[in-house]
C-alpha cells in the first residue's frame, strides 16, 4: 500500500464534526494518540526492564497506527499529500545527515 492509497481509505473513516475543514480535531487526535503510545512505553520501562514482548508491540502496533491515521487526517485537512510529507522528511533527513547535522536540536540545523 501506496501513502496515497492508505491516506484515500483513511478518509473515508473521518468521522468528527466539520470534517474537511476542520484541522485541530486531528491535531489533538495526533497529540492524544502520540501521548498513548509513549505512555505505553514508559510502562514497559517500569514493568518490564525496558523489554518488549510480543504483547505490548502488539498494543504499540494499534497505536502507531492511530498515530498514522492522525498524521494522515492532519494532512488531509491541509491539502497536502501524505506521499508528499514523507518524501519531504526523508529529504530533509538526508540534507543533515549529510551536513552531520542529524543530532542536535532545532529546526533549522
Amino acid at each position: 500500500m501506496t501513502f496515497e492509497e492508505y491516506q484515500k481509505l483513511a478518509k473515508r473513516t473521518a468521522l468528527y464534526p466539520n470534517a474537511g475543514n476542520n484541522f485541530v480535531y486531528p491535531t489533538l487526535g495526533l497529540a492524544g494518540e502520540a501521548g498513548e503510545v509513549a505512555n505505553k512505553i514508559k510502562k514497559i520501562e517500569r514493568d518490564s526492564g525496558g523489554v518488549v514482548n510480543d504483547n505490548t508491540r502488539e498494543a504499540l502496533l494499534d497505536e502507531l497506527g492511530d498515530v498514522l491515521w492522525y498524521v494522515s487526517q492532519l494532512s488531509t485537512e491541509l491539502n497536502l499529500s501524505l506521499e508528499i510529507v514523507a518524501e519531504k522528511n526523508l529529504e530533509k533527513l538526508a540534507v543533515r545527515l549529510e551536513r552531520g547535522k542529524i543530532s542536535g536540536a532545532g529546526d533549522q540545523r
